[in-house]
Order: C-alpha cells, then sequence, then structure tokens
C-alpha cells in the first residue's frame, strides 16, 4: 500500500526562476490574477548574487514586508555599469543554482535572473539616472559613475517588478540614500526600506567580496568594524568630531594590508560631512582596500554635547 500521510520533513518547494521578460510578466501576473488578500504586498530584494545571511536577512524582512500570502522576489543581476575600469566585474562571483537553493528556505517566491542583453536590449543605455550630488563624494568620488549606474538599474528593476516594497541594506549606506533620494525626487509608487548590516560573529560586515580574502586579510579587515565602533564611543562620550575620526583613523591606520580610501562622518540625511562643533545623529562611513580587496561599512552615531570638564578645556584652550 502507498503511504499517503503528509512527509513533513521534505523540503519546501523553491522559487520559480525566471529570466526573460516574457517570463518574469507571467510571474508577476499569476500571483495578480490568484486572488492576494487586500492588505498583501509585492516585496523586492534587488541582488548581485553570491548570496550569504545578510542578503537572506533582506528576504526574510521581504516575508514580512509582504504579508503570509504576498510575492517576495529576488533579483540576481551582475549589473555591469556599476562597475568601473578595472574592477571585478568578470571574476565577481556567481552561483545561481547555490543562491536559489538558499532563497528556497527564506520565503523568495520569484528569482529574476537576466543577462546583460534582458535588462539592456539595446546596448549600454543612453539614457541614465544621475545620482546629482550623492553621486560625487565618498564612494561617488572613489567610484565615478558608480551610483548612476546603481539607480539606473534599480529604477529599471523596479519598473521591470512593480513592488509595492523594496528593500536595501544599510551597509551601503550612500547607495540607500540615492536609492530614497531617487524615489522621492521621482515620485515612484514604492516604499524603500533599509535593513540593518548583518556582521560575522567577530564584527565583519557580511559581504560578497569577504571571500577574496585570505585568512591573514581577514584578520586585518576587522579594523573597519573596531575603528567604527571606536569612533561610536568617542561620540557617545561627547568628544567631538575630531576625536571620533582620530580614533578610528588610528585604528585602522594600525591595521597591516589596509588602506584608507576614506574615513568620514556624515549627516546621514546628505551624506556631507559635518563640522566639527556638530552633535547629534551622524554616520560614520569607511571604505579600504585590505590586500586587493575593497570593503565599505558604516555605523550610525550619537555625537553627545561636550562634558562639562571638556567643555571648560576647551574654552581654556580659546583663551
Amino acid at each position: 500500500m502507498t503511504d499517503d500521510t503528509p512527509d513533513d520533513t521534505a523540503p519546501a518547494p523553491g522559487p520559480v526562476v525566471v529570466s526573460t521578460r516574457a517570463e518574469l510578466r507571467d510571474a508577476l501576473s499569476a500571483w495578480t490574477l490568484s486572488g492576494p488578500e487586500p492588505t498583501d504586498r509585492r516585496a523586492v530584494v534587488m541582488t548581485m548574487g553570491a548570496l550569504h545571511d545578510g542578503h537572506l536577512e533582506l528576504v526574510r524582512r521581504a516575508r514580512q514586508e509582504a504579508g503570509p500570502t504576498g510575492q517576495v522576489v529576488v533579483t540576481i543581476f551582475v549589473n555591469p555599469l556599476q562597475f568601473g575600469a578595472g574592477e571585478d566585474l568578470e571574476k565577481y562571483p556567481r552561483d545561481l543554482a547555490g543562491d536559489v537553493a538558499l532563497l528556497a528556505g527564506v520565503g523568495a517566491d520569484l528569482v529574476f535572473a537576466p543577462t546583460p542583453d534582458v535588462v539592456y536590449p539595446d546596448g549600454d543605455p543612453v539614457v541614465r539616472v544621475s545620482a546629482g550630488r550623492i553621486g560625487e563624494v565618498l564612494e561617488g568620488a572613489f567610484r565615478p559613475g558608480h551610483l548612476d549606474g546603481v539607480l539606473t538599474v534599480v529604477l529599471k528593476l523596479l519598473q521591470l517588478t512593480r513592488p509595492d516594497v523594496a528593500l536595501f541594506g544599510q551597509k551601503d549606506a550612500q547607495q540607500l540614500l540615492a536609492v530614497r533620494r531617487m524615489a522621492r525626487d521621482l515620485d515612484l509608487p514604492v516604499e524603500v526600506v533599509g535593513v540593518p548590516t548583518r556582521r560575522e560573529d567577530d564584527g565583519l560586515a557580511m559581504s560578497s567580496r569577504n571571500a577574496y580574502l585570505s585568512d591573514a586579510e581577514r584578520t586585518s579587515a576587522l579594523a573597519l568594524s573596531q575603528a567604527l565602533r571606536g569612533g561610536g564611543l568617542e561620540a557617545a562620550a561627547g568628544h567631538g568630531v575630531a576625536a571620533v575620526l582620530a580614533t578610528a583613523s588610528g585604528i585602522l591606520n594600525a591595521a597591516p594590508d589596509v588602506v584608507v580610501d576614506y574615513l568620514a562622518l556624515v549627516d546621514p540625511a546628505t551624506v556631507e560631512e559635518v563640522p566639527a562643533d556638530h552633535t547629534g545623529d551622524a554616520l560614520l562611513l569607511v571604505a579600504a582596500r585590505v590586500g586587493t580587496t575593497r570593503l565599505i561599512d558604516n555605523q550610525a552615531v550619537d555625537v553627545a554635547p561636550p562634558q562639562e570638564d571638556d567643555a571648560a578645556g576647551q574654552e581654556a584652550t580659546r583663551d
């Protein structure tokens, strides 16, 4: 006899994987026609693949945002527009089968994994999105055109997937701000949600590029998160902007194989550097090369007003 008892140990079915615009339209329409509940939403998570638990945390959050019977779409696309000359486009890690297997366990319904000719059917687009001033400082200064390429592909993927909500990691703080400004300035009908950075047990921010690090470089890379924590403690103690940057810089400069591109304390709404007498919310950002691998990280800090002893000392110095 055949045992028809449901097997509770059987793996959940994986997400539907599509690669063309027509397949994507059909998959999106099928969900719409299935009669979702009024509170259900479509949530999208945009990735370049080589997924790690930081990405999976975005998908878990997307599942919450979409609702139990909402639709969670994950895009996997290594976007050539956001890679500059000499960057790692060709060697960027790719593992679609492994990515889909991971997504099966975190609530993804649909994976859109197009090739460049699907996203850019006419080749490099003539019309692109400009990140404006946000794209000219920090990451924009070290990677000219990078954020323009990010915003261009994000806008295209938003148009193709038509989500109610789009989720981005806070590790790419400048990117998140640029996407939010684009959505606001261009009146895009999407809610942009930032999700906190996922870290390894030792504090290193999760990144697909961590796979490039040797064991020694992996140890050196911890200087980024340690510098952010050190600067955050100075901010909380009311020691001021200069002390925040000096402490963080000292930790970075003491680490072997770490070459800093920038370390900045910025306004979280504009990414402009805060003045020396700033107090209140700020964002401490770092980008550095560890060996040949470029990493970024950031931490929100609250710069407390100077303590009375510090303030008195500063006044005496001025006198």
